[in-house]
């Protein structure tokens, strides 16, 4: 295997070895491919400026010529950089650095997936539609979506439970022109994920998520119980479809009395 020459890559091969404890043998855990290695570097680059937001990409034969690597490895490098919304491609146009690719890459882990916090918490997951309406978007909506004035939103509130403990309550807005089923059809009780896929034909390509401290409010109160006024985590939550189209607003009244919400970052 060709090793990568370029700024942050490792200038040698890694094994990492897993000792399997009563057992007779080791398994090896082979060293990243060329893919990943292409893919972390040019990460890299995003993060540390090198490639600053909204400006354009080198091409991908000039990349495949400074690192030493095939199109195709530069394309699959590409292309997953693509599917977590870093980067996008534009036919005919070349590659740019999304404007939004400090935020996105600050995230660390899926926060706006509810259902993961909640089984990551050791419980089982449901969901229960609260309500599902038709209204005008406001000012401040009008702006964060990039909507028109006079612009409808469905508004989705749900309430997710931890067994059956109902721990977060969960309110989404969106663009009503993204709706490609009909209105009545919407099954709440579906993943968020799976809702945009099925009525709305979109997915879900990267999220932005601000936490939040905040007292129980009396909507929320009404669904979450415990004591009134107590201080709770809001996860404030913008969706990204393809090519940074603004999918939905979420807001979401998280009970950390039940649940922990821990942050993981990857050091290199």
């Amino acid at each position: 295997m060709k090793l990568i020459v370029g700024k942050g890559t490792k200038s040698k091969r890694q094994t990492t070895i897993i000792l399997q404890i009563g057992k007779p043998f080791m398994n090896l855990v082979q060293a990243k491919t060329v893919a990943n290695q292409v893919d972390e570097l040019l990460l890299e680059r995003i993060r540390d400026g090198s490639y600053l937001p909204g400006s354009r990409m080198p091409s991908e034969s000039e990349l495949s010529e400074e690192l030493g690597v095939s199109r195709a490895t530069v394309r699959t490098a590409l292309a997953k950089l693509a599917a977590n919304g870093l980067i996008l491609r534009k036919q005919g146009d070349g590659t740019y650095v999304n404007a939004r690719a400090g935020d996105a890459s600050a995230r660390f882990g899926n926060l706006w997936d509810l259902v993961e916090l909640i089984e990551g918490n050791g419980f089982t997951p449901s969901i229960q539609p609260l309500s599902i309406e038709r209204r005008p978007a406001s000012e401040k909506e009008i702006f964060a979506l990039a909507l028109e004035p006079g612009d409808e939103l469905i508004s989705l509130r749900r309430l997710f439970f931890a067994d059956q403990q109902a721990v977060i309550l969960a309110d989404n807005v969106i663009p009503f022109s993204l709706l490609r089923e009909p209105l009545e059809s919407i099954d709440g009780s579906l993943h968020i994920r799976d809702i945009f896929q099925k009525y709305f034909h979109q997915k879900i390509s990267f999220a932005i998520t601000d936490i939040r401290s905040a007292v129980l409010g009396v909507e929320a109160y009404k669904h979450l119980g415990g004591e009134a006024g107590r201080a709770i985590l809001q996860l404030q939550v913008s969706l990204f479809g393809k090519n940074n189209l603004p999918l939905a607003l979420g807001l979401n009244d998280f009970d950390d009395s039940t649940l922990r919400l821990s942050l993981v970052q990857a050091w290199s």
